[in-house]
């Protein structure tokens, strides 16, 4: 007998109304990391490998839109984008690619708040937040990722440096806007890349997994925020991980809009709510790590966590209430404690 997925939900933070995510392949996706993971590796170890990830994502993202009109409407519907927003003409947006890697008037449609403390989303995604200390009320050990592993077993300096500290998940689905913004101002210490697979990150991969997050190909940046200009909330490490069917995660920082893009250094400074990567393309996610007592994250992002009456697969799984909030890329999500 087949068993038939839970709903997953989640808060949407415009209007505070709960909503239910529609999950792509999810049957699939839920078949492959249960049945598939177990009783056939090698075909497991196969589709999350990069290889067959980049053959997925040619598959879904590169075959152009039917040329009738109805045909890339009908997309653009299903996704859920607001034309009013990008930079291209709707005719331009005329493959799947085109329109997940999408550029937005985010200067116009995705305000930042005031206060050189604020932190802000990283991207247009569905969040969560958490403690590596075991004595905070929002301590979620090794259900995620494996922190060490995260950040890369050979790097004990940033290992130390964030121990204790908070962190924030960052989940884009597919149909969102898939350029990360920086989250803070501040210089670039180190920026490195740790290679992985390509686990999707459905939230029912997720609890399967239980640590896929560390597991995947992933792009590391630490900034310095307490240096003139800065956020002042100590160092951050930004984390860009890839999922299934995304290709690569580009490094292209603007200062002004979309224009003159650059590949990250360390030394650089970079300014709060700038564009900073573009993933190539699927789900993705990114993680924010913070240093111990150095953040306050945002009350209705708390207290939406802890709802009892949403269906979040996170919760089903981990015997507590652990609800997403869906926020804009810019939107605060904390600021300097």
């Amino acid at each position: 007998m087949t068993t038939v997925p839970s709903p997953h939900q989640y808060i949407d933070r415009q209007t505070s109304r709960v909503a239910t995510e529609h999950l792509i392949a999810d049957p699939l996706v839920n078949r492959l990391y249960s049945s598939a993971r177990e009783n056939a590796p090698l075909l497991f170890k196969a589709v999350t490998s990069r290889r067959m990830s980049a053959i997925l994502g040619f598959l879904n993202f590169d075959l152009p839109v039917p040329k009738r009109a109805s045909g890339n409407a009908s997309r653009i519907r299903a996704m859920g984008i607001d034309l009013a927003e990008c930079l291209d003409r709707p005719q331009d947006l005329n493959t799947a690619r085109k329109l997940f890697e999408r550029k937005i008037r985010y200067w116009q449609c995705r305000p930042m708040p005031p206060g050189a403390d604020r932190i802000v989303s990283p991207a247009d995604a569905r969040v969560i937040v958490g403690s590596f200390d075991c004595h905070d009320a929002l301590f979620l050990k090794e259900k995620f990722f494996s922190f060490n592993e995260l950040i890369g077993e050979d790097k004990s300096q940033w290992i130390n440096a964030f121990a204790g500290g908070a962190f924030a998940v960052f989940r884009l689905t597919p149909d969102k806007y898939h350029y990360n913004h920086v989250p803070v101002s501040g210089r670039v210490q180190e920026i490195y890349t740790i290679d992985g697979r390509c686990h999707s990150c459905n939230p029912g991969a997720v609890v399967s997994m239980v640590t896929p997050f560390s597991k995947n190909r992933r792009v590391v940046t630490v900034i310095d925020t307490d240096v003139p200009g800065g956020t002042g909330i100590g160092r951050v490490a930004m984390i860009e991980i890839v999922a299934m069917m995304i290709g690569d995660i580009v490094q292209c920082y603007s200062t002004h809009g979309y224009d003159d893009p650059l590949d990250l250094s360390p030394g650089m400074f970079v300014e709060k709510g700038c564009p900073k990567s573009l993933y190539r393309p699927g789900s993705s996610v990114d993680v924010l790590i913070f240093q111990r007592d150095r953040v306050r994250f945002c009350a209705d992002i708390l207290a939406n966590m802890q709802r009892r009456d949403v269906i979040s697969r996170y919760t089903l799984h981990f015997r507590s209430p652990l609800v997403e909030t869906d926020v804009r890329v810019r939107s605060e999500i904390g600021w300097k404690k």
